[in-house]
């Protein structure tokens, strides 16, 4: 089921996850623990990240440095397969711009499709040390609504390739980040606005936040994006602090704010007291956007599912 289906049958706010691949060279057993505790809670659907090829430089005997080109994390298709058929839940596969061509895209989704899966992901892509170069007459999307534009038209059976042309017709759901604090690039909130109504006017269904500490930025991007023309569901994203490098971490990657309060909190606690602490702002940030009937939320968890279990526990889920 798509995950606007989902939405549109529900009678009361969803609750959904994403994960994350394991690194390369490393064991699925313990996501599969992570699984097993969330799969529990019943979500609707699970998105998985994808992961382009990396430059990697590795030291030499002599001491000098050689590059390398290595996917870190991969296993996005396996994990997808994994969720949609033995746990019965609607896997939802980021699909990325950078690294990969418009005809790996296209393959990447065929085997999405043989696999029965129904809803993707499309956006950007964080940035590598790695461009792959473009040969033999390939192409790549630029931007995510380009992606979007091209998945919208592999639904409509248009391909890269005449020669499939007859192939079985696919009805891919599409989903697209938002930005509540704005996407960094952009150069002011209005311009980021702009640029997410055109992937919603490419064809996308709905959006998903980037994580955020202080609800009241979602809320004044949700009435941005309503006076922008933005109608589809806009599923707020949160993340569970649970160490005191977070504090600095998160806001340099993701380009976030964090308020004052909860820094000078954690960083006056003893680090046994952090996920306490993160848990309990979680807590309230949900409590708050449960209360004004989001149309779900969406847990950034990545490979720990004990945060999100103290939560759950916390909201009665």
């Amino acid at each position: 089921m798509k995950v606007i289906e989902h939405i549109e049958k529900a009678t009361e706010p969803l609750i959904s996850f994403e994960i994350i691949p394991p690194k390369r060279g490393g064991h699925v057993k313990d996501l599969l623990a992570v699984l097993e505790d969330i799969s529990v809670y019943k979500p609707p659907f699970i998105d998985i990240t994808s992961h382009a090829a990396e430059a990697i430089y590795e030291e030499k005997p002599d001491g000098g440095y050689q590059m390398k080109i290595k996917r870190k994390r991969p296993g996005t298709l396996g994990l997808c397969a994994l969720i949609q058929n033995k746990y019965n839940i609607d896997a939802v596969p980021h699909v990325i711009c950078r690294g990969f061509t418009k005809e790996e895209t296209e393959d990447f989704l065929i085997e999405l499709h043989y696999l029965g899966i129904d809803n993707v992901l499309a956006i950007r892509g964080d940035e590598s040390q790695f461009a792959k170069p473009l040969k033999y007459g390939r192409s790549a999307n630029r931007y995510a609504v380009d992606l979007v534009k091209q998945i919208v038209d592999i639904n409509k059976g248009r391909y890269l390739e005449d020669t499939l042309l007859d192939a079985e017709p696919m009805s891919f759901g599409i989903g697209v980040g938002g930005y509540p604090e704005k996407h960094y690039e952009s150069p002011n909130p209005n311009a980021d606005i702009m640029n997410t109504k055109s992937k919603i006017d490419a064809g996308a269904e709905y959006i998903v936040t980037q994580m955020f500490f202080n609800n009241q930025k979602y809320f004044d991007y949700l009435t941005a994006c309503n006076d922008a023309g933005i109608k589809v569901p806009i599923i707020p994203g949160l993340k569970i602090l649970t160490s005191k490098s977070q504090v600095y971490n998160l806001p340099k990657y993701f380009h976030l704010d964090l308020p004052d309060d909860l820094v000078d909190e954690i960083l006056k606690a003893k680090k046994e007291h952090v996920l306490e602490i993160g848990c309990e702002w979680a807590f309230k940030q949900a409590e708050e956007l449960l209360n004004n009937n989001v149309p779900a939320i969406h847990f950034y968890i990545m490979q720990n599912s004990n945060p999100i279990k103290k939560l759950m526990q916390k909201l009665g889920r």
